[in-house]
This record gives structure tokens, C-alpha cells and sequence, in this order.
């Protein structure tokens, strides 16, 4: 085993703690990194795996966390999921097997997981969402509609002027209160959308749904479906030429989405996020360096849903650091001056400030166009 792989070990399987083939809960601070390991969402966790191993070796090249080895426990928190991811965390949880969790999933599951952790551990959630979250113990630390989903209607308003807008998404709370948030902001300005559509995780046939959105005259899309749907979606907005009479806004498609739409599916589609792994900064520079060190070169395309598990792992770190136990009495809306590294912003959030937000352009399979809102 390289020096490398020690300071990195591998994120372990739940069925590895339970045959007690690793080290005690003493020697390690063990933290659950529940992402969405199939369904939908699936085609996100190479890139959180990768992205939160990096934040591991460099926990464990200094003190670990609390003074211990940081080891990560996967655990699948997609919706398809066969068992509740609830009842699993709460078990690991009373068992004393972990320390904390750092989640990179859908809002439905943060909700679901909320009523169970109660304070006994740190959460920290890590994507975009919707906002409004006030759980004790529980930090959200990803961009919310306010901050990335107007500055972006805005500008795109400014500058194509359309007149039709659809919103679609998938059947849950953020594409529901995204589409909320979208439908305020389009009636400052005397617009109604003509379109409002939701369709359950796992929609394999899109031409349907692609055919009523034509049919609507529409000339602009906000997107709000996740992972494989939205890839699906775009796939089939492509085959109906629907691009040249139409721009799509999306706040959750990432590189990896992106890589899977195909190059001629994706002319005038927007995405808006406080990350992409093409912008041109140094925190992000520093970041993607370490990232190639540690995987090389063929490592999943870096994105933001990716890079937000490398931010919540150092952000759980800091927040133990300085605040101590204070952390269970505290929440998101607390708005913690909690000093971590990131690959969005450097110096992580020494003043309260929020990271800066991009709309960004597909350019064949890659984002290019960076107009920071």
C-alpha cells in the first residue's frame, strides 16, 4: 500500500462495518456520505466519491477529524433505494457507528433523514436546494433559489426577452419550490408560464412530455429534473429540434449531465451554479490540482454536486474545530462563520459571505461562456 492510499483509504461498504473488518468507532471518526449510489441521481456519485476521498487525504495528513482518522461510509441515499436510508442511519446512529453525516442527495431524503438524526451527530447537506431549512444540527450549505435561480431569469431575460416560459421537473419539493420561486420572479414582470409539468424519478420515454412542451409555443425552459431524467429529457429535446425555437435554464445540470446529453443536444441550454470545473479561479485551480493528484487524469469530470462533498467534508471539519459541541443548538439560518476550504471560493465563508454564482453556456459537451450574476 503507497503513502498515498494510507492518508485516503478507500470509503467502506455498510457491509464491511458490520463484519467488524475495520477498525473501531475510537480510532477512526467515522462519516456517513450518503449519496445516490443507482437510479436517477446515480450518474452523480463517482464524481462525490472522488471529490470527498480528496478532503479525506487532507484531513488525515493533518489531525483527522477531533484527533481522528476520517474514514468514509457510503451509504445509498437514492430515492430507488430498496431499503429506507432512514432506519439505516438511525441504527448507525444508536450503535454508536458514526460520527456524522455528510449528504449529497435529493431534498426529499434530507427531510426524511432530519426527523431521525435529531441532533446526535452534525449534518451537513451540500447541494443547491431549495432553501428555508431551520433544523437544529443540520447545515445546508449549497446555493438556494434567491441566490442562483434569479440572478439567472434576470439576465437571461435581459438579454433574449422571452415571452413563454414551461417549467418541468421532477414530483418533489425543490423542482416545486424552485417553480414557486421562478413563477414570482416571471410576475414582476407581467409573464404567466404556459407550461408547468412534473413527472416521477426514473421517466425512461421523454418524447411525450417533449411534445406537449412544444405544443405550448413556449420559447423558453427552466429544467428542474435530476441526473439521468434530465439527461433523458435533453436527449429528447434534441431529437425534436426544439433547440432552435427554444432556450433551456437549468440550476442542475453539471458535467457529467452534460457529457451524457450528447453534443447535439445541447445548443442554448443555460446552467447556473456557484461551480463549474472550467471556471477560472484560483480556489478552483488549487483545487482541481489536487483533485488530479490524488485520481489522475481519468477521474470523473469534476462538477458541483461533486466538489460540494469535498466543501461539506472540510466545512464538518471546521465547524467541529470551532464551535464545538455549540453546533447542536445551531442551524443554516445561523449563518456560521465557519472558515473551510473549498473549491468554490478561497478562504471558505470567513464573513458570512456567499460564494459567487455563474451562468454558464453548453458549448458541444463542455460549459464555456462564464457570466459571473
Amino acid at each position: 500500500m503507497t503513502m498515498m492510499q494510507k492518508e485516503n483509504p478507500l470509503p467502506m461498504e455498510l457491509s464491511d462495518l458490520e463484519s467488524g473488518r475495520w477498525p473501531g468507532r475510537s480510532e477512526c471518526f467515522r462519516v456517513a456520505l450518503t449519496i445516490p449510489l443507482n437510479g436517477s441521481a446515480g450518474i452523480w456519485a463517482p464524481s462525490c466519491i472522488s471529490s470527498a476521498q480528496v478532503a479525506v487525504s487532507e484531513l488525515n495528513k493533518r489531525n483527522g477529524i477531533n484527533g481522528r482518522k476520517v474514514q468514509l461510509i457510503m451509504i445509498n441515499a437514492a430515492v430507488e433505494a430498496e431499503e429506507p436510508i432512514e432506519e439505516i442511519v438511525n441504527d448507525l446512529i444508536e450503535l454508536g457507528a458514526i460520527d456524522a453525516i455528510v449528504g449529497m442527495h435529493i431534498s426529499a431524503i434530507r427531510q426524511r433523514l432530519s426527523k431521525v438524526v435529531r441532533q446526535r451527530i452534525p449534518y451537513i447537506y451540500t447541494p443547491l436546494y431549495e432553501g428555508g431549512e431551520t433544523t437544529a444540527g443540520l447545515f445546508a450549505i449549497g446555493e438556494t433559489p434567491a441566490e442562483q435561480l434569479g440572478p439567472a431569469l434576470s439576465w437571461l431575460q435581459k438579454i433574449y426577452r422571452p415571452r413563454k416560459w414551461a417549467l418541468i421537473g421532477n414530483d418533489y419539493v425543490w423542482p416545486r419550490s424552485s417553480n414557486y420561486y421562478a413563477k414570482n420572479c416571471l410576475r414582476t414582470i407581467g409573464l404567466e408560464p404556459v407550461m408547468e409539468t412534473y413527472v416521477p424519478f426514473g421517466t425512461g420515454n421523454m418524447s411525450g412530455l417533449v411534445e406537449r412542451l412544444e405544443a405550448s409555443g413556449a420559447d423558453a425552459v427552466l429544467v428542474s429534473l435530476v441526473g439521468q431524467d434530465a439527461v433523458n429529457f435533453n436527449r429528447a429535446f434534441g431529437r425534436q429540434g426544439l433547440q432552435r425555437k427554444m432556450l433551456r435554464l437549468s440550476c442542475a445540470m453539471e458535467e457529467n449531465g452534460l457529457l451524457a446529453c450528447g453534443t447535439g443536444n445541447l445548443e442554448r441550454l443555460f446552467s447556473v451554479s456557484s461551480y463549474f470545473g472550467a471556471v477560472a479561479t484560483d480556489a478552483n485551480a488549487a483545487f482541481k490540482e489536487r483533485y488530479h493528484t490524488l485520481h489522475g487524469d481519468a477521474a470523473p469530470a469534476l462538477n458541483a454536486l461533486g466538489q460540494s462533498t469535498y466543501e461539506g467534508m472540510h466545512y464538518l471539519s471546521a465547524l467541529l474545530r470551532d464551535f464545538g459541541d455549540v453546533w447542536r443548538m445551531k442551524s443554516t439560518r445561523d449563518n456560521l462563520s465557519v472558515i473551510h476550504e473549498s473549491g468554490r471560493s478561497p478562504g471558505g465563508n470567513p464573513s458570512g459571505a456567499r460564494p459567487p454564482v455563474y451562468l454558464a453556456r453548453a458549448d458541444g459537451v463542455q460549459f464555456c461562456d462564464f457570466k459571473l450574476l
